[in-house]
């Protein structure tokens, strides 16, 4: 059963702070229930970026997608993993998502949706942790989401070389928008501690054996470093066989997502939501 407080009503949705069971205790999640559904009741678990050490559920990248999607009649469970700081390494992030997904499951015929219409998703870091539960999932042979959602996603734990492109586009970027390769990799480290697990499937997804998983849909930051770990988890995914549609978004540095007072944000959202209630998940 659901148990809620700081319930917050607008028009269109209601909020709910709920809390999950998880295997290293309580897991905060923000429950955002439409009050009209879509033309089939969908879920969507979703988890915030912030280079695996912050971000929370109040960041744009949470609050204002999670309300979007709920707006247009989408369900969404956005979940506040335990983030990467003194002992918290992998895989105590990834634990705290998966069982935020197990939960969102449990709860989705209380809330009406059919557990099969639930996707997962995130956005950079939380992509990451995304990605990872569905490998999991699969690996575990459990219920896998119907779709999987990943904006501007780090999925290596050094990022892969990048496009003719991708190199024109960020080498004039100035230093501290930039995610250069000693930074990706003391993000790296400080996310599982220690480097043996640099290879590990749940922890960096883009080295698992991507066969037999559901439809993706990756959307990049146009001028972004990590452009190049979403672009080689794409081509991983279709070469493995696997439904993938990959977004660059135009005029977008990373983490656009927090910054809805652009264009930009609303483009990436509109393709969220048009993902999410396509009957076949891959629609043009």
């Amino acid at each position: 059963m659901m148990a809620g407080h700081g319930t917050e009503i607008s028009e269109e949705f209601t909020v709910r702070n709920v809390s999950a069971p998880g295997p290293h205790g309580s897991i905060p999640l923000r429950l955002y229930t439409p009050k009209t559904l879509a033309n089939v009741n969908i879920g969507l678990v979703w988890a915030h970026g912030g280079s695996f050490t912050g971000g929370d559920l109040d960041m744009p990248e949470a609050h204002w997608v999670a309300s979007q999607l709920a707006g247009r009649g989408i369900t969404v469970f956005s979940v506040a993993y335990r983030l990467a700081k003194e002992e918290t390494r992998y895989p105590i992030p990834s634990d705290d998502v998966l069982a935020g997904w197990d939960w969102a499951l449990t709860v989705s015929g209380e809330l009406g949706i059919d557990p099969s219409h639930v996707s997962i998703g995130g956005a950079s870091a939380g992509a990451n942790l995304a990605c990872g539960v569905v490998i999991r999932l699969r690996d575990a042979a459990q219920i896998t989401p119907r779709s999987v959602i990943l904006a501007y996603p780090v999925v290596h734990a050094h990022l892969p070389p990048y496009s003719q492109d991708l190199v024109a586009k960020t080498e004039s970027l100035a230093k501290e928008i930039r995610f250069l390769p000693n930074e990706v990799r003391a993000m790296s480290m400080n996310y599982v501690g220690n480097e043996a697990l640099f290879s590990h499937p749940h922890a960096f997804p883009g080295n698992a054996n991507l066969q037999g998983l559901p439809p993706f849909l990756i959307i990049n930051s146009e001028m972004d470093d990590l452009r190049s770990s979403g672009e080689a988890l794409a081509a991983g995914l279709a070469l493995a066989g696997n439904d993938v549609s990959l977004v660059c978004e135009k005029g977008t540095y990373h983490g656009h997502l927090n910054r809805p007072e652009f264009a930009e944000a609303s483009r990436s959202l509109n393709r969220m939501a048009k993902w999410l209630q396509s009957k076949d998940s891959l629609p043009a």
